[in-house]
This record gives C-alpha cells, structure tokens and sequence, in this order.
C-alpha cells in the first residue's frame, strides 16, 4: 500500500502547476543512440526561474532529439535551443487547462484507490485461506480482517488528502 501511495505522490508531482518544476520531465523518453532513454540520463536538467527550466545535454548533437521529445509529450511546453541548451518557458495555466489537470488528479486518485482495494482483496483472500487450511481460528481471521480494513481506510485518506491538496494547489491562480 506503501508503494501504491508512493506511486501516487510521483504522478502528482509530475502534473505542472505553473511553476517550474525539473519533475515535470521525468515521464520524458528521447530517442538516443537507437534506443529510449529517460531524460533526465542525457542532460542536466535545472529551474533557474520560477518561470523557466532548462535543459543542458552533455552531447549537444541530442539537443534534436530532446526538443522533439519535449514537444510530443503531453506538457503543452514548446521548447527552445541556442545551440547548447534547451529552454522550456512555463507558460501561466489557463482556466480550461486547470479544470483539465484536476480531472487528471481525480482520475488518478480514483486508479489509486482501485489498487489499494485490490491489495486489502488479495490480503483478506490469503487470510480465508488461512482459516481453510485451519491455520487461524475464525477470532484470529475477523481481528486480522479488521486490521486489513483499517489499514486500507488509512491509506486510501491519505490518498484523498494527498489528491485534494494537488487540486487546492492546481486551481490556485
């Protein structure tokens, strides 16, 4: 459930808020040397400015290859090179595109959530199982049961918490 969370805090972290944020490119594969590789493994990547990250590769002939990876993700960032390092201007988020993120969080939480109902399934299904094999006595099972429950309960708020507080943080102007 730990992971699940964990899972969920990066795909927040990656959704942009109007402000430059370098986790904003982990997602971002480029084509290099004939095979995909994660950005952030070919150049440096930094926010000097509430407004601005740039990317510095550490082979210039990859500065192609990295804007064209940019530009066909799902950012909405169009970047710009000098030669030696890209510049992805963060441009202020409209009214449409902020409503739009929000969906995204909502609809993340919610697949988050389906996992943890998934993980306290298999542990109850491994506890009956138990109690088949006559392994537990069926007090054991039900303490067991709702210990899984309350454990569950106690993620999936911190999942919701973890969700509103992106969406608070998205729909601020």
């Amino acid at each position: 459930m730990e992971a699940t969370l964990e899972d969920a805090r990066r795909r927040f972290s990656a959704l942009r808020t109007g402000r430059a944020s370098v986790s904003l490119l982990d997602g971002i594969q480029v084509e290099s040397y004939g095979t995909l590789m994660p950005l952030n493994q070919l150049a440096t990547i930094s926010a000097p400015e509430p407004a601005l990250i740039t990317v510095q590769p550490w082979d210039t002939s990859l500065l192609g290859a990295i804007e064209r990876a940019i530009q066909s993700s799902d950012l909405g960032i169009t970047p710009s090179n000098d030669g030696k390092i890209v510049r992805l201007p963060i441009p202020p988020l409209t009214e449409e595109r902020r409503k739009q993120l929000a969906r995204t969080v909502r609809d993340t939480a919610e697949e988050h959530r389906t996992g943890l109902r998934n993980i306290r399934r298999d542990a109850n299904e491994d506890v009956k199982k138990l109690l088949k094999e006559k392994l537990v006595s069926e007090d054991e099972q039900k303490a067991v049961l709702d210990q899984i429950q309350k454990h569950t309960d106690a993620f999936t708020q911190k999942l919701n918490d973890l969700a509103k507080a992106k969406e608070e943080e998205l729909m601020r102007v």
